[in-house]
């Protein structure tokens, strides 16, 4: 029986074999664009509360509370039919998010062709985030919603990565992994939010085709509600949706679950000792031993989204924090057990 499951699971996840590598090489991309430009933001102006904030836990703690506070928000506004509120204040908070991310690579253009200015750097940033706005605005098709949402991703994970050590980073999975286990089994009430994410074309999620000719915006504003088993779990990144016959399908992925890793591979790079040689990149430098802690916790994730292609390949649908959270977890203890010594993983940290 055993033996015939696993050649069932094998024999899924062969079909989608496309998919899901997608899938994985966006998780795996936006994690190290973050990467790429820490070094510009690993500095004590632009970290979110300051070097000292960096080990308080009452940060992490508002920082949870303004996720529940705009879970609510946006629910509470779907409700009331004010969809073009939900997309006015997301896409605002898009725009900021990409602007951190698409300005070092536009000072690296002018830098490339001899050009040195402020001015023309930020006009140039604050035009590409515009005309992508727009376009997301005219035309939300998939691949126009991952190129938001992998750059978003990127400018999210660095901030967050850089302002908190990786002790609170780890904190913070924890307290999401049991909140997005909750918000499951418990209220689902993840299940409206993703539909209304989906029905206003809005990239905090990660579209992968399974077949061609897929629109996403053609796809459903209930694929969620509608196309899915009554018990099921309604946090998993890619829920195994049964296509309908002559249906398209894709998977999805939440966008959240592609930052809480990604801000520990940031924060393991910005804040543990500078051991080992430097390593000169695009943007800066780093030290051997914390990068390749931050890589050790990217594989660690990526292990984690291994183990959960394997329950969506079962049909069986799967809250995706704990296993993608868990695997990073897991891959920074070993990978920083191995290359800067077991005392340098904990740093002192406080409420206040």
């Amino acid at each position: 029986m055993a033996q015939g499951e696993e050649a069932g699971v094998l024999e899924v996840m062969q079909q989608q074999w496309a998919s899901m590598l997608s899938m994985g090489g966006m998780f795996v991309g936006t994690i190290l664009l973050g990467l790429s430009i820490q070094p510009i933001y690993n500095v004590d102006e632009v970290r979110a509360f300051g070097t000292e904030g960096a080990s308080k836990g009452g940060y992490v703690a508002m920082e949870m509370l303004f996720i529940l506070i705009f879970t609510a928000l946006i629910i509470w506004l779907a409700r009331k039919g004010l969809d073009y509120v939900i997309k006015l204040i997301v896409m605002v908070a898009l725009w900021f998010s990409l602007f951190y991310a698409v300005q070092p690579y536009s000072a690296l253009v002018f830098w490339l062709i001899g050009v040195a200015s402020v001015n023309l750097v930020v006009g140039s940033t604050m035009l590409i985030c515009t005309a992508l706005m727009i376009l997301l605005h005219l035309y939300p098709e998939w691949y126009v919603v991952n190129t938001v949402g992998v750059l978003v991703g990127a400018g999210v994970i660095t901030l967050l990565g850089v302002s908190f050590v990786p002790v609170l980073i780890i904190v913070f999975m924890l307290a999401a992994a049991v909140y997005d286990h909750w918000a499951v089994n418990s209220s689902k009430h993840m299940l409206e939010l993703a539909d209304t994410m989906i029905k206003n074309k809005l990239p905090v999620l990660l579209v992968a085709p399974k077949e061609k000719g897929y629109s996403f915006i053609e796809e459903e504003d209930s694929v969620m509600r509608s196309e899915a088993p009554e018990d099921a779990d309604w946090d998993d990144p890619v829920p195994h949706i049964k296509p309908k016959e002559g249906s398209r399908d894709a998977l999805f992925m939440g966008l959240g679950d592609v930052i809480f890793p990604g801000m520990l591979v940031i924060s393991a790079v910005s804040w543990l000792p500078e051991v080992g040689p430097e390593i000169g990149t695009i943007f800066g430098t780093m030290h051997a031993g914390p990068l390749v802690v931050g890589l050790g916790t990217l594989a660690g994730g990526l292990a984690g989204y291994v183990a959960l292609m394997t329950q969506v390949a079962r049909g069986e649908a799967q809250a995706g924090l704990p296993l993608l959270n868990g695997g990073s977890i897991l891959g920074y203890l070993v990978s920083g057990f191995i290359a800067v010594g077991p005392a340098a993983l904990w740093q002192d940290i406080s409420f206040l």
